[in-house]
């Protein structure tokens, strides 16, 4: 017991304070992770939940139209030395001249003709130079924003970057996951009600994962 004296008057006895059993305190780290980790996830949870139904109704646009172009040119002298291509000034030389994006693909020449592609999530870029002239054509698709937000999910054509916050995207959600079952198993009164609905569900899922690819 513990005790407190308050200015004229008498002495007030408090009950210690108990220790946390580590039931208890799990349940504590557990919400406050789960509360964080969840507060950390709103907005990538909103996007790959947005971007996932548009992936799977690609013909919804919203008013954005694809766009292709072809533009033309010539190189200038130095982007075949000694007989051989030299790719990097080739990839500056189109982007400085037709504003061309993403990262450089597939390349590939031969004694009539060089191909080189560019590629973003919704833009694709591909040129074929002739290799007497240097003359260019570059056919330009852009696809617009619904088509990038749907590579961006799927991180296609997107850059290491944008990997790496996939990849932690996915780690974030998965212990936003494992915390909210270690808090349902923690649960008394709701953890049979709250396991059955999962369980269901689960199975429901994996019932129309094996229907769609058979």
């Amino acid at each position: 017991m513990s005790a407190s004296t308050k200015p004229d008057g008498p002495v007030v006895t408090r009950p210690a304070a108990r220790p946390r059993s580590a039931r208890a305190q799990w349940n504590v780290w557990l919400r406050w992770l789960h509360t964080y980790t969840s507060m950390i996830s709103l907005l990538v949870v909103l996007f790959f939940a947005l971007t996932g139904v548009t992936l799977n109704h690609p013909d919804w646009v919203f008013g954005t139209k694809e766009v292709q172009r072809e533009v033309t040119g010539t190189l200038p002298a130095g982007w075949i030395r000694n007989g051989e291509v030299n790719w990097l000034t080739v990839a500056e030389e189109l982007r400085a001249q037709q504003g061309l994006k993403g990262r450089v693909g597939d390349t590939r020449a031969d004694t009539q003709e060089a191909d080189i592609s560019f590629a973003a999530p919704g833009y694709s870029a591909d040129a074929f130079i002739d290799v007497k002239t240097g003359s260019y054509k570059v056919n330009v698709l852009e696809q617009g924003g619904v088509a990038i937000l749907n590579d961006l999910h799927k991180g296609r054509d997107a850059g290491t970057g944008w990997k790496w916050v996939i990849d932690l995207s996915g780690a974030v959600l998965t212990l936003v996951s494992v915390t909210g079952i270690g808090i349902l198993l923690l649960l008394k009164k709701t953890r049979r009600q709250a396991l059955t609905v999962m369980g269901i569900a689960s199975v429901v899922t994996v019932l129309l994962a094996l229907r769609a690819i058979t």
